[in-house]
């Protein structure tokens, strides 16, 4: 029997030799994580120049105790006890973006095929990582070096031709452009500023293998806050390039995305273009208003005087898109805790819009799906009193008993926006992984 209010670690450790015995054991590691109903795979793909990230790669397998629940609940205070209840311990998880119900007056009335809890969290039964390439395995129920000879010893099969998935539009396009169109309307009133509007696209029952298809995924994307998670039947496949919340010591950091342009077919052109969406007005003018909206947020939890903007309108490049990210810190008031912190920034600026609580209204009005975990955060709480949690963009969401998977598109809507190339920047977001479902 594990002793859940102190489990006692077993600790297994080696030199990789190099990145591609890294991406080696990746590979196994990924299929091997088929034999559990609880897992959550967190890879930030040899993204180095990021200098708050802790882990190459942290994983928490399998469940010694768990937390779910829904929004209105009190999800965030039965996430405190929880989180009490194992200061020392490892809690990988996820918040869902309907957990906004329970911080303002708010509702969500759309249909929910996918079913996700609003908000769980677990405590592993196995732990593993990856740091300046020496892999960790730490467990609190086998011998950790049986686990590693598992994992190397997992045959890696090609898998079997998979029909392709085509999804099809929640929204068609021209409804998506007259939205558009309302939307800048409520911005030329004064109603809002900035509105993060998103659509969905779908496949009512399909079947696929979430592995292998999250394998494809990870090596076409190599995003720095990708996430592979598990709760039974339901898988997210997360492909995400932005971080929503971390801390490291006292310090908050938050770093939003606003601002995408496709990349170039030759390195000139993705200069040319790098350079094209850092001069971008537009860009410009959607990331500066999400900048404050977290400066804000931020200043609710953080010490008088220290909320810095540490980077503004920083290009980063990716597998199809380069982004526009700027960082936002701040040093955290003595007092508040970790939960609070997030409960003061969620959801998160960037996928909502400014001012935050009337944009979500409109969201809910105007959008026409429900989020769920899409525009939620994945990741953890360390013992140390750390966390870090990603944005849930770029992602495929499945349900494996019903077969429905949802991929779920969205872009910031300000008065300068065309409704055209809006449209066609949601194309863009999810070109990636609608190659990765019909190849």
């Amino acid at each position: 029997m594990v002793d859940l209010s102190a489990p006692t670690w077993r600790i297994y450790r080696s030199k990789l030799a190099d990145p591609a015995a890294l991406e080696a054991f990746k590979t196994k590691l990924i299929q091997w994580l088929a034999r559990f109903e609880q897992f959550s795979y967190l890879d930030s793909n040899g993204h180095g120049q990021d200098a708050y990230q802790t882990y190459d790669l942290l994983v928490g397998v399998g469940c010694l105790d768990a937390i779910q629940a829904r929004a209105g609940e009190g999800a965030f205070g039965q996430l405190t006890q929880f989180k009490n209840q194992y200061p020392q311990e490892y809690l990988f998880g996820y918040l869902a973006y309907d957990l906004k119900n329970e911080l303002e007056k708010l509702d969500s009335r759309h249909p929910d095929p996918m079913e996700w809890p609003d908000l769980c969290f677990f405590v592993p039964e196995h732990r593993i990582s990856v740091q300046n390439q020496v892999l960790t395995i730490a467990s609190a129920t086998r011998a950790p070096e049986d686990l590693y000879q598992e994992i190397v010893q997992t045959k890696v099969h090609s898998p079997k031709a998979a029909e392709k998935i085509e999804l099809q539009p929640r929204i068609q396009r021209e409804d998506y452009l007259h939205t558009v169109a309302q939307i800048r309307q409520e911005i030329g009133r004064g109603n809002i500023y900035e509105m993060n509007f998103c659509q969905e696209f779908f496949h009512p029952a399909c079947e696929l293998d979430p592995f292998a298809l999250f394998q494809r995924l990870r090596l076409k994307t190599q995003t720095p806050f990708a996430a592979f998670f598990r709760w039974q039947d339901h898988f997210a496949l997360c492909a995400s390039p932005e971080r929503f919340l971390a801390k490291r010591g006292q310090k908050l950091i938050s770093q939003p995305i606003k601002g995408t342009i496709r990349r170039g077919k030759t390195e000139e052109e993705d200069t040319a273009l790098k350079t094209e969406l850092f001069l971008s007005p537009k860009n410009r003018s959607e990331n500066v208003m999400i900048v404050d909206l977290v400066r804000n947020d931020l200043a609710r939890s953080c010490q008088p005087g220290t909320v810095n903007v540490e980077e503004l309108f920083g290009i980063y490049s990716f597998s199809t898109v380069h982004q526009m990210i700027s960082t936002v810190t701040g040093t955290l008031s003595a007092g508040v805790s970790a939960i609070e912190a997030i409960k003061k920034a969620f959801p998160m600026g960037s996928m909502t819009g400014a001012p935050k609580l009337r944009s979500m209204q409109l969201i809910e009005q105007l959008e026409q799906s429900r989020r769920g975990l899409y525009s939620g955060a994945i990741g953890y709480f360390a013992p140390n009193g750390d966390f870090d949690f990603n944005v849930v963009i770029r992602s495929l969401l499945y349900q494996q008993e019903s077969g429905y998977l949802s991929l779920q598109v969205g872009g910031a809507i300000v008065f300068d926006s065309d409704p055209e190339e809006e449209y066609a920047e949601c194309l863009l977001k999810a070109e990636r992984l609608r190659e990765v479902l019909r190849s």
